[in-house]
């Protein structure tokens, strides 16, 4: 399954993940856009993203990755696109499964997986999944310590109607990392195990989230049903840092090596609930197949962000040389930003969203060659922020709501002149309320997108490989990115706009019985193309700056040799990729660059059957060359960009022992 995500979706994203670190959620770069909102079995478990966006691969059945504007359905989704997790359902054919996975850096996981009718008529299952993971980093004094559990039932009480009831609970201790910070226009030149942001003294922190969520169908008949689905997250976090100070400038002494730092708390709590109904149906009209949905959705989501300690002002105590570190912070400053509060009034921040859609898309088939589609959205949105005392929250004022509402239509063809071959097109909105607030206490327009797609898709070697080109143009306008002028992490500015343009090539399937592909090209202009903020005295100083963590070429290629053919039960099995990134631009303001890098993957599997038992035994290297390279810099501005460039793990070593029955 790890293979699965880093080449499967890691190849489709362009190789732009943008969050690598533990409890600070998961994001990707699709088309040159930032994603952190994960959507679960079609439903978003938070209304911007973040933290509650990290999930455990235990409890995945599958990952979807949409490209562009998926506006009809998911109307919140950002324009570059969207990534879709569908968690695993029990089936109604016993299934037990038990791995072991161990590897470098103390890396130990085991995970099971165990399904069964409950019932002798199978009317109703069970599900249970989970996993127990323990393992360091290597990274200094980085640690992760989870376990998540994922129970599930799916109740057939008619031959036409099924609900299934799912919830998982993942509990996480952790060490949130950093990353190193930059000096001149690259990332410092110190090892990429070294770390300023962690301690051996550093307490652990801990993130705790309960998602609950449900799917009913029911069958009219066999061309119409109604789909409701429902999902709510919970989730509670601690978190410490030690952090840059000013953790959204340059935190370096005069002497550009040692590092000014200081100890920064924070507790966030959100709840999310997301539910949505829709009616499918397939009828004919003369000539025409027609593939009709018809849904309305429904999102509330709350947080509350509350901040302790200090993350402008510098403790001299704290100060380190990132050439020579000196660790050992006294086990009392961190008890002392517990309980300190520089920040009165505006220490407490609270967030309300809550959106309402409608929509509808019609799938037309015509002489089964041409395949019109067309449908639109229509989003009320509702948004507000408030700051407060965390101290005295109940007298924090009422939240003022924004409003804004939007309609977001789709028109998309595709036309088989043969069997093998497909020519598309399609144009695409998406509109999405901002929720957050400028340093002067206002709020901001929504964000809108927009994207014209032509391309491309073929067939090969008897339809076993599958080839698509495509060529991108996407815009997004009034994107809130966090205002580094002030001394408020919270506040956000609005940039103008964004264009991504580019051409997409992928090539997935089988060359052989044996040999197998997956491979990817992108080439991705983003840049700023309107902008309202002063860079250097200029105003609209940002025009023509690259976006941050895109690189303008991007490259993936994965092989699979299977010895004894794709399907067999038993035998060897060898992989060899490798992922290549262009160089980046670190921050909007260009000031610094990500060089590029080529990174090689290898793995080997044996795969054995026992009467019904099935062993699979695994080895897996990543970073096979053991070369340094840099992932990313930090798309939340937990700091600035020049104070947190992650670096790519070296060469890992992972093993694993898998029975199935």
């Amino acid at each position: 399954m790890d293979y699965i995500i880093s080449y499967g979706v890691k190849i489709i994203l362009s190789q732009s993940r943008s969050q690598s670190t533990t409890g600070l959620g998961t994001g990707f770069i699709i088309r040159g856009f930032l994603n952190k909102q994960i959507y679960r079995n079609g439903l978003s478990g938070a209304g911007a993203g973040g933290p509650q966006s990290e999930f455990d691969t235990a409890n995945l059945q599958s990952v979807e990755v949409l490209k562009g504007p998926a506006s009809i359905l998911y109307g919140r989704a950002e324009p570059g696109g969207l990534v879709n997790i569908t968690t695993k359902k029990p089936l109604d054919t016993p299934y037990y499964s038990l791995e072991q996975q161990f590897g470098s850096y103390d890396w130990y996981r085991t995970q099971w997986d165990a399904t069964c009718p409950v019932t002798k008529d199978s009317s109703l299952l069970y599900r249970f999944t989970g996993a127990y993971q323990n393992n360091n980093s290597f990274r200094d004094f980085i640690s992760n310590d989870r376990i998540v559990v994922a129970p599930t039932v799916t109740w057939t009480p008619t031959d036409s109607t099924d609900i299934t009831l799912g919830v998982e609970y993942m509990n996480q201790d952790y060490q949130a990392d950093l990353g190193i910070p930059v000096i001149g226009t690259r990332p410092a030149p110190i090892p990429i195990s070294r770390s300023y942001s962690s301690d051996p003294n550093d307490p652990i922190d801990n993130k705790d989230r309960v998602s609950v969520g449900t799917e009913i169908n029911h069958h009219f008949n066999d061309d119409w049903a109604i789909h409701s689905r429902f999902l709510t997250n919970f989730e509670h976090g601690d978190q410490i840092f030690i952090n840059p100070a000013d953790a959204f400038a340059d935190a370096f002494q005069a002497d550009g090596h040692t590092l000014n730092r200081n100890i920064f708390y924070q507790v966030t709590d959100s709840e999310t609930y997301n539910t949505n109904l829709d009616l499918t149906g397939r009828f004919e009209i003369g000539p025409t197949k027609h593939e009709t949905l018809v849904g309305f959705d429904y999102l509330n989501d709350y947080s509350e962000y509350s901040i302790f300690g200090d993350y402008l002002n510098p403790n001299p105590d704290l100060a380190l040389d990132i050439f020579n570190p000196i660790y050992g912070i006294s086990p009392a400053l961190f008890q002392n930003a517990y309980k300190t509060t520089n920040f009165p009034g505006e220490n407490l921040y609270l967030s309300k969203n809550e959106w309402y859609g409608v929509y509808f898309e019609d799938h037309i088939t015509l002489w089964n060659k041409l395949h019109i589609t067309g449908g639109g959205r229509y989003d009320w949105a509702k948004t507000g922020t408030v700051t407060a005392d965390s101290t005295n929250a109940s007298a924090a004022a009422p939240i003022e709501f924004r409003k804004d509402e939007g309609f977001s239509p789709r028109v998309g063809i595709l036309y088989q002149p043969i069997k093998e071959l497909g020519l598309f097109g399609n144009w695409t909105t998406s509109f999405g309320a901002n929720n957050g607030i400028s340093a002067s206490g206002g709020g901001f327009d929504p964000q809108i997108g927009e994207q014209f797609e032509v391309g491309i898709k073929t067939a090969f070697f008897d339809q076993r490989v599958l080839a698509t080109l495509a060529y991108y143009h996407l815009t997004k306008s009034n994107i809130l990115t966090p205002d580094l002028t002030t001394p408020d992490l919270r506040d956000r500015v609005a940039i103008g706009e964004q264009r991504s343009e580019g051409i997409e090539l992928d090539i997935t399937g089988r060359l052989t019985d044996q040999l197998s592909i997956i491979s990817s090209y992108t080439f991705t202009d983003a840049t700023i193309t309107k902008d309202n903020r002063i860079l250097d005295g200029v105003l609209n100083g940002y025009e023509g700056k690259r976006l941050n963590n895109v690189p303008e070429h991007s490259a993936s290629l994965w092989l699979k040799y299977d010895l004894n053919g794709f399907e067999a039960q038993d035998g060897w099995s060898f992989g060899l990729g490798g992922v290549l990134a262009g160089q980046r631009e670190g921050d909007v303001e260009n000031t610094f660059q990500l060089p590029g890098y080529v990174r090689m993957d290898a793995f080997a599997n044996y795969k054995l059957k026992v009467g019904p038992t099935r062993v699979t035994t695994s080895f897996n290297i990543r970073n096979l060359l053991d070369k340094d390279y840099y992932e990313s810099t930090d798309p939340d501005a937990n700091v600035a960009p020049r104070n947190g460039v992650y670096p790519g793990a070296p060469l890992t070593a992972m093993g694993s022992v898998k029975v199935e029955f």
